[in-house]
C-alpha cells in the first residue's frame, strides 16, 4: 500500500502538467460517458425481458402478428377466455403507436376499459399528478407516464396530438415497471373510434393474469386451442417472453453494443497508458533523486500506478456525471412494436463506469512504473 502521506506528491505529479492531464481525463470521460449509455440500454433491455420467478401474466395476440397495427381480435373473445380454467382477469388493450418501427421518440396510446385498468393496472403504478376521477369523467383524457410526460414537456390540463389523435392529460403517473413510464393510458371506447382504424369491438391484444404460475403454459395452451378454429387465431406468450420476441432487433442492437462498451474501456487504458509513459519519460531523473533519498523502486512504481488512477478516477467521475445527468433529463427509452426499452440510468451503472475507469486506469500504468522501478540511479542521471 501506498503511505497516506504520499498522496499529495501524486497529486501534485498530476496536476503539474494541467493540458496533459485535462486532455487525457477528457478522453476517458469521453469514453466512460459512452460505456454508461451502453450499459443503461443493456440494463434496460434485461429488465423488460427478465422472467422473474412466479411470471403470471400472458398476453393473447393475433397469430403471426407483430406490430400492433397488424394485430385485430374481436373484443368478444374476453369472456371466453375468462371461462379457461386457471384465468384470474383479461384485460382488452387496444394499442395505438405514433410510429411502428425502432425510435426514440414513440407515443404509445393504451386503450383499456375503466374498471379492469382501476383493478389490474392502478395497483402497478402512482399517481404523482392529476385525478384519476378526472381520467374517468373525460372520455378524451389519458394517463401519461412520467418518462413520456418529461419527454414531450406536458402536464396536467394540456392538449396533445400524437398518430392522429388528439387526447387531454388528465394525470400523471409513475411506476417501477418501464412498460407503465412511456405510455399513455386512454379509454378502450376512445381509442378505437379516434384511432384510423375507426373499428369498435376490436382490440390488439389481451392481457391475461392467471392464478396459478405453474399453470402457466397449459392455460397459455388452452387459449391458444379455443381460438385455433376462428378466423382470428391467437398466439399466446409469456409477458416477458412477448416483449423478447418484441424487441428482438433492439436486443441485438444491444448484445453489438456490448462489444462497442469494451472498446471504450480499452480506450480507456490507452489514454492513460500513454499520458503515465510520457509523464514517466519527463521526469527520470526527478525519480533518480527521489531514489537517492531513500524512495524504494517499489514505492515510486505504487506511485506512478496512483497517479494514474487519478487521471481514471477525474475522467471517469466526468464522465459518469454527464451520462447520469444526459440520461436522467432525458428520460430516453427505444420503443418497437409497442414495447419500450428505457435506457435504464441506475446507480449501479455510473458506479460501474467509474470502478471500471480507475482498475483500467491501474492496469495502464503497471508497465511504465515497473520500468521506472527497475531503472538503476546512474542510468536515470544519464538519461537526456
Amino acid at each position: 500500500m501506498l503511505p497516506a502521506r504520499l498522496v499529495p506528491v501524486a497529486l501534485k505529479q498530476v496536476v503539474r502538467h494541467r493540458t496533459r492531464t485535462s486532455l487525457t481525463a477528457s478522453g476517458v470521460a469521453i469514453a466512460v460517458f459512452i460505456f454508461c449509455a451502453i450499459e443503461a440500454l443493456q440494463s434496460g433491455a434485461e429488465a423488460v425481458t427478465r422472467a422473474a420467478g412466479g411470471e403470471v401474466r400472458l398476453v393473447v395476440y393475433r397469430k403471426e402478428r407483430y406490430c400492433p397495427y397488424t394485430s385485430r381480435l374481436p373484443e368478444s373473445y374476453r369472456p371466453r377466455i375468462e371461462r379457461i380454467a386457471g384465468v384470474a382477469s383479461v384485460v382488452p388493450i387496444k394499442i395505438v403507436i405514433s410510429n411502428c418501427r425502432t425510435s426514440l421518440d414513440v407515443v404509445t396510446f393504451r386503450g383499456v376499459p375503466i374498471e379492469p385498468f382501476i383493478a389490474e393496472f392502478l395497483p402497478q403504478v402512482r399517481l404523482v399528478a392529476g385525478s384519476i376521477d378526472d381520467w374517468k369523467r373525460r372520455s378524451d383524457s389519458v394517463l401519461l407516464g412520467e418518462s413520456l410526460a418529461a419527454r414531450r414537456r406536458l402536464n396536467v390540463g394540456d392538449r396533445f396530438e400524437a398518430a392522429g389523435i388528439r387526447a387531454f392529460v388528465a394525470g400523471i403517473i409513475a411506476s417501477d415497471e418501464p412498460q407503465h413510464r412511456n405510455v399513455a393510458y386512454a379509454h378502450l371506447s376512445f381509442l378505437q373510434f379516434a384511432s384510423g382504424s375507426r373499428q369498435g369491438g376490436v382490440v390488439t391484444q389481451f392481457n391475461v393474469r392467471v392464478r396459478d404460475p405453474r399453470a402457466l403454459d397449459d392455460i397459455r395452451r388452452a387459449i391458444d386451442e379455443e381460438f385455433a378454429a376462428d378466423a382470428e387465431p391467437t398466439q399466446t406468450r409469456p409477458e416477458t417472453a412477448f416483449a423478447a420476441i418484441a424487441a428482438a432487433d433492439v436486443l441485438e442492437i444491444a448484445a453489438f453494443a456490448g462489444w462497442l462498451a469494451c472498446g471504450c474501456l480499452a480506450a480507456v487504458a490507452a489514454l492513460v497508458g500513454n499520458a503515465i509513459v510520457l509523464a514517466v519519460q519527463g521526469r527520470i531523473r526527478e525519480y533518480a533523486i527521489l531514489q537517492t533519498l531513500g524512495f524504494t523502486g517499489s514505492l515510486l512504481a505504487r506511485l506512478i500506478v496512483l497517479e494514474g488512477v487519478l487521471v481514471g478516477l477525474a475522467g471517469g467521475a466526468l464522465g459518469s456525471a454527464v451520462a447520469a445527468i444526459f440520461l436522467r433529463c432525458g428520460q430516453f427509452s427505444i420503443s418497437t412494436e409497442g414495447v419500450s426499452i428505457p435506457l435504464h440510468a441506475s446507480a449501479g451503472v455510473f458506479l460501474s463506469g467509474l470502478a471500471a475507469s480507475a482498475l483500467l486506469a491501474a492496469a495502464a500504468g503497471l508497465v511504465p512504473a515497473v520500468q521506472a522501478a527497475r531503472r538503476e540511479i546512474v542510468e536515470c542521471f544519464r538519461a537526456v
